[in-house]
């Protein structure tokens, strides 16, 4: 057991992480082509447009049950709303946001663009604080949008058009049709002026996703109202990443590996549930850690991974050299503190 237990704390995360989400990847773009259904109900934007893939994400079903007449949406039809919400429960309480860090399609995409700006040595861009704090709000008004419209349209308060309102605004509808070769999504609907905005600002949303992919690790998941649901239920999953503030130095290291710029995994010492809404259970906070058990990822209370002094500068191949501080990962710079 303790021979298990050292092979895992010293696993090289960088490429275990990137056949898992290669896996993945293939699985939610083109896992149709071997007839691989996974429902409708995922926690991650495996997207409905595409129609090679083996599942898609929740909210695309959920907006058009919630567009229902409100006399239908509070009877019978009431039953098919919980049973895809508590499959969606299911998927999303197994993993919590590693969804996010390891299973998304488009958050992979994003790995992939930053991994080509690495290559060509680019700088990459990061948010201050306050810019981070504002801008991780915009996430909630995208959730807004996802349940408060459809539900207006069923009181007739909304044109149907916006039925699937955040679908049609969202990149993932028109990229990941793409990835299986299918263009039909690149296009702007003329037929009424709440197509044109929605189809309009979807194509405007997807040129941004590229551009801001480039410069900024993980750009989409800022602005990612599938990562705010998730963290509204996140008390409830069964992974949990903890924190043992009186065992961290506040050293920075984690925060410097964090593709989301949270500040809080590295200058909080008294919070033990350290998980927040931008988090992507990317485990490269742990695996960066150079503290003994000060960062763990848990899954009913038994440590599964977590940081050693003995595992840390293997398992992330630290190397210094100009252009990559922290080995393959960019680093960002030193937290701020909130002494």
């Amino acid at each position: 057991m303790r021979r298990i237990r050292r092979f895992i704390d010293r696993i090289d995360l960088r490429n275990f992480r990137f056949w898992i989400q290669l896996g993945f990847f293939f699985l939610f773009v083109y896992g149709g082509y071997w007839a691989i259904d996974l429902g409708r109900e995922l926690p991650i934007f495996a997207c409905g447009y595409n129609r090679t893939g083996a599942g898609s994400c929740y909210f695309l079903g959920l907006q058009h049950q919630l567009a229902r007449p409100w006399e239908r949406l509070f009877s019978g039809a009431s039953l098919g709303v919980l049973t895809g919400f508590g499959i969606f429960l299911i998927w999303f309480i197994i993993f919590n946001k590693a969804w996010c860090g390891y299973a998304c399609p488009i958050g992979t995409l994003q790995d992939w663009i930053t991994a080509l700006r690495r290559r060509l040595k680019i700088p990459y861009s990061s948010y201050n604080l306050d810019q981070y704090r504002k801008l991780k709000k915009i996430k909630y008004i995208f959730l807004v949008i996802v349940l408060i419209f459809p539900l207006l349209v069923g009181t007739g308060l909304l044109d149907g058009e916006w039925r699937g309102a955040f679908c049609k605004m969202c990149p993932g509808r028109i990229i990941t049709p793409s990835l299986s070769g299918d263009f039909s999504q690149w296009y702007i609907d003329f037929s009424s002026k709440s197509a044109l905005f929605l189809t309009a600002f979807g194509l405007g949303f997807t040129a941004i996703f590229f551009v801001g992919a480039f410069v900024k690790k993980r750009f989409f998941c800022f602005f990612c109202p599938m990562s705010a649901m998730h963290y509204i239920f996140s008390p409830f999953a069964l992974l949990r990443l903890r924190k043992e503030g009186d065992k961290c130095t506040r050293c920075g290291d984690c925060y410097r590996v964090c593709d989301m710029q949270i500040w809080d995994i590295a200058d909080n010492i008294d919070d033990r549930e350290i998980l927040r809404d931008d988090c992507i259970l990317c485990l490269k906070c742990v695996a960066a850690c150079p503290e003994e058990d000060a960062l763990h990822v848990d899954i009913l209370s038994m440590a599964i991974f977590r940081s050693t002094r003995d595992g840390f500068a293997r398992r992330m191949g630290m190397e210094r050299d100009p252009y990559h501080p922290q080995g393959d990962f960019d680093a960002d710079p030193a937290p701020p503190k909130n002494d």
